[in-house]
């Protein structure tokens, strides 16, 4: 009997999340391009500097509209760079970040990507205790691949490393999980390339096969496939979580719902 985790919702191949930082303006067109090609996206977030002029952020009142349907995420109440930090700053980024955040949204933020990349030892130990379960860094891998770790999540790449290509990659050889983008929006404007962003999106919009999802999504989901509770002979599992799962058994599709026990029968076997 062979197993594979590498199957996303009703049996989708791969998955595309993007993932964009500081809560600025350009976030809304943004937003508007990945809406168009029905895109999800993670923005993660300062809120202790929302309505800042001088970097053109987001105020308060425009956060809950402007990202519906995509994650909130957090960043850093103040966007300090957390290595550098006593542990009492630590915690007051982090969990004042999130209560705002929180409160805006009305449900609870377990993620974070790190200011600056900024991040040590010290602070990945820290973060299970503040209630962040994946957070991202700034280095990327240039692959497709999952995260071992999700506190030290690397990304695919940053949209300015070879984006089309890349894309064209994901699209086109066989089995490649996951593709994950990262930037800043006000990037776009700095660089005068809007049509990258147009370009990509309409290339990656619209594909059967591909999985579209938050941070969050993706991380709750493959944590889940990781906790299915197997037979020693591999010859049933058991899903204790509340996700429906999909797993490959002899290279078919197999859903496994939450809290349901099945048995791989002969057929199955090739």
């Amino acid at each position: 009997m062979q197993i594979d985790l590498n199957l996303f919702p009703n049996g989708r191949t791969k998955a595309l999340t993007m993932s964009y930082d500081d809560g600025v303006t350009d976030d809304i067109r943004l937003i508007d391009i990945l809406n168009r090609h029905s895109i999800k996206g993670t923005f993660h977030l300062n809120a202790g500097l929302f309505g800042k002029a001088d970097w053109s952020r987001l105020a308060e009142s425009e956060i809950k509209a402007t990202y519906a349907g995509h994650e909130i995420s957090a960043h850093g109440y103040t966007h300090q760079a957390l290595a550098s930090i006593p542990d009492t700053g630590v915690i007051a980024e982090i969990m004042q970040d999130r209560e705002k955040l929180e409160e805006l949204t009305g449900g609870p933020i377990r993620g974070m990507s790190y200011a600056f990349g900024s991040v040590d030892e010290r602070v990945l130990a820290m973060l299970p205790m503040l209630g962040i379960e994946y957070g991202r860094v700034v280095e990327t891998t240039g692959g497709f691949g999952l995260p071992a770790d999700f506190l030290r999540w690397q990304g695919t790449c940053h949209h300015n490393d070879r984006l089309l290509e890349r894309g064209d990659e994901f699209l086109s050889q066989g089995w490649h999980p996951l593709m994950y983008v990262w930037g800043h929006s006000y990037e776009f404007s700095g660089d005068n390339n809007w049509d990258l962003i147009e370009a990509f999106c309409a290339k990656m919009g619209g594909h059967e096969d591909i999985w579209y999802a938050t941070n969050i999504e993706i991380c709750d989901y493959v944590k889940a496939l990781r906790g299915l509770k197997f037979t020693a002979r591999q010859d049933a599992v058991y899903n204790p979580a509340a996700l429906d799962l999909w797993i490959r058994v002899n290279g078919e599709a197999q859903e496994v719902k939450g809290g349901e026990t099945i048995a791989f029968s002969a057929g199955d076997s090739a």
